[in-house]
């Protein structure tokens, strides 16, 4: 393995990282390249929407100190992008004028934050979070500001508006669709999400039309709200994210909400890969394509990379699951929510705790849990292995899970 040349890794995100790991226990780490266009180490980012700001002393939470990529061989370029490819060179060229071959390159360029349209991004109260340092700068902005606007009502909004609540903050919770998590979460756990929030003290306002908005200055003044003007000390936006595909697309590789992949995570050009938030897959089985941003994909991908890296390809069939956690909500998910699914409901300990089964037929196919680890884990074990008990038993409080898996 040692002649197979340099591997150049682009992002420094949570899949880029995890690479890095990866290639490095495989006694590849001398051959790494890692480019990161933020001058972080590479960091944890759930937390970022959560404890960070609730703390003003807490640091990033960093994936490995800087002496494990000196010890591993890994050489880091910290605060530096790529700015091209090369792939007839097989090179890219970074923003500081560099230029490093490659032997493969793995494009882990992650997502970036949607704003709303024709909204000035310079704006001192206008908020989104995606890095480290849009977090402290938000931090900054929630120290001071006593009422909040979040636009969105997906897993982020959601975790910064009951952060905000926490902090003591007036929160108002903007969101177009008829529901909360209306493309993550049934309308079972939704419901549960929505009173929660709403007894806590957060104001939900569901579909709801966002127009213009008014600029006083350098900060936003109001947002107009189905046509009533609704007055903003600081808004934060939660309304998504879409994949860095433009340094993809600019080297002719196929792109289509995000970077096609195939199984084993080659692009278009064999020589490249693609993994994490950026990467558009085949769902085993189904082969529809996937786009999904969540810690699990990220290592699960990182893993499935190295195989092809090495030679030894594996294809890409990692279960998806994804973790929200939101005051005093932990929600858990894992597989895909069937379109024609059947939803069974499991009681938990408390009335805060519970979990939705979806069979579609007589097969389990998705889990989704609220406040309720020990079943969730049990659950996805049962997917995990292909067990699909009947959900009459499934459901049944008396019946232990983990029993079943």
């Amino acid at each position: 393995m040692s002649e197979q040349g340099p591997i150049v890794i682009v992002g420094g995100g949570h899949a880029g990282a995890q690479l890095c790991h990866a290639l490095a226990g495989a006694g590849l780490g001398a051959q790494v390249h890692l480019v990161c266009d933020e001058d972080e180490l590479p960091y944890q980012r759930p937390p970022l929407s959560k404890a960070f700001l609730k703390d003003t002393q807490q640091a990033v939470q960093l994936h490995r100190a800087e002496p494990w990529f000196a010890e591993a061989g890994i050489t880091l370029h910290r605060g530096d992008a790529v700015v091209s490819i090369d792939r007839a060179a097989h090179s890219v060229r970074l923003r500081s004028g560099a230029v490093l071959p490659y032997a493969q390159l793995v494009l882990a360029t992650g997502a970036v934050a949607r704003t709303l349209p024709a909204l000035p991004v310079t704006l001192v109260n206008v908020a989104a979070l995606r890095s480290a340092t849009d977090a402290l700068r938000l931090r900054g902005l929630l120290d001071t500001a006593q009422q909040v606007t979040v636009l969105g009502g997906g897993f982020i909004g959601l975790e910064i508006a009951a952060t905000a609540r926490a902090l003591g903050k007036q929160v108002t919770v903007l969101e177009s669709a008829p529901r909360l998590l209306s493309r993550s979460v049934s309308p079972d756990i939704a419901e549960h999400v929505l009173a929660t929030h709403r007894a806590s003290g957060i104001d939900l306002l569901l579909g709801v039309k966002v127009g213009d908005f008014n600029v006083e200055g350098d900060r936003l003044a109001s947002l107009n709200i189905d046509g009533q003007p609704h007055a903003v000390e600081l808004l934060v936006m939660g309304i998504g994210a879409a994949p860095r595909t433009q340094l993809a697309l600019d080297a002719g590789l196929a792109c289509d909400n995000g970077i096609v992949v195939d199984e084993n995570l080659r692009t278009s050009d064999p020589t490249i890969l693609a993994i994490g938030d950026c990467a558009c897959f085949p769902e085993h089985g189904s082969g529809r394509r996937l786009r999904l941003e969540s810690v699990q994909n990220a290592n699960d991908q990182a893993r499935t990379a190295l195989a092809t890296l090495t030679g030894q390809p594996a294809p890409y069939r990692a279960l998806p699951w994804f973790w929200s956690e939101q005051g005093s909500l932990r929600l858990q998910m894992a597989g895909l929510m069937p379109a024609d699914g059947v939803r069974h409901r499991r009681t938990g300990a408390t009335p805060a705790s519970f979990s939705i089964l979806h069979y579609v037929g007589e097969r389990l196919a998705c889990v989704e849990s609220v406040n309720a680890p020990l079943d969730h884990m049990a659950a996805r074990k049962l997917l995990e292995t292909g067990k699909s008990p009947a959900p009459a038993v499934a459901c049944d409080p008396a019946v232990a899970l983990k029993t079943l898996a």
